[in-house]
């Protein structure tokens, strides 16, 4: 009789885990860390694309050194942020879009630059360059939204009762997502 309580016991106490949502955000943080997975893998193609990149502006274009070597110090800083998975917090997401930021700024000024050299800007290799790049800020773009979208739902599950004490009781917290860049909600004076 004695084991037969202990089993029931168990059975309920798997019942409730499971009806509680524990499966869920297990589920659900599995996701997460997997759609980050693939933010981070478009940004490290974006990394991969830049030493071409600059080393064909490079010939042309020699006196933009100091252009290619901030675009060169950004990628080191850039690639250097990293994030665990199991620490994706809106402070950390903060501080890895912040230094990915820098690098996509210092990108945008080295090809803005490159319109100063018309040599350049027919060289197939520099626009088949320019149009993988072009692609891979697409990819990141797409990547973030659907990271952004699997931390919405795994946050709106851990926060929501009853799930939040079962969040609780097993360490789940929300997770941070990417935000706009400050003053991006301001169209961009052009001027000729």
């Amino acid at each position: 009789m004695k084991r037969f309580l202990v089993a029931l016991c168990g059975l309920f106490a798997l019942v409730s885990l499971n009806s509680c949502g524990y499966n869920t955000m297990v589920s659900q943080d599995e996701n997460v860390k997997g759609k980050w997975a693939q933010v981070e893998n478009a940004y490290q193609r974006r990394a991969d694309l830049v030493p071409n990149l600059v080393n064909t502006v490079k010939g042309a274009a020699k006196h933009e050194e100091s252009t290619l070597t901030a675009v060169v110090e950004a990628r080191a800083k850039a690639t250097s942020v990293t994030i665990n998975a199991d620490d994706l917090s809106e402070e950390n997401i903060a501080k890895f879009q912040k230094v990915q930021d820098q690098f996509s700024g210092s990108l945008s000024r080295l090809l803005a630059s490159v319109e100063a050299y018309p040599d350049l800007k027919a060289n197939q290799n520099f626009l088949e360059l320019q149009a993988q790049l072009e692609g891979t800020e697409n990819r990141i773009s797409t990547e973030r939204r659907s990271y952004n979208e699997a931390v919405q739902q795994f946050n709106t599950t851990v926060r929501s009762f009853p799930n939040n004490l079962m969040a609780g009781m097993f360490g789940f917290k929300a997770k941070g997502t990417f935000t706009a860049a400050p003053g991006s909600d301001k169209a961009p004076t052009v001027s000729f």
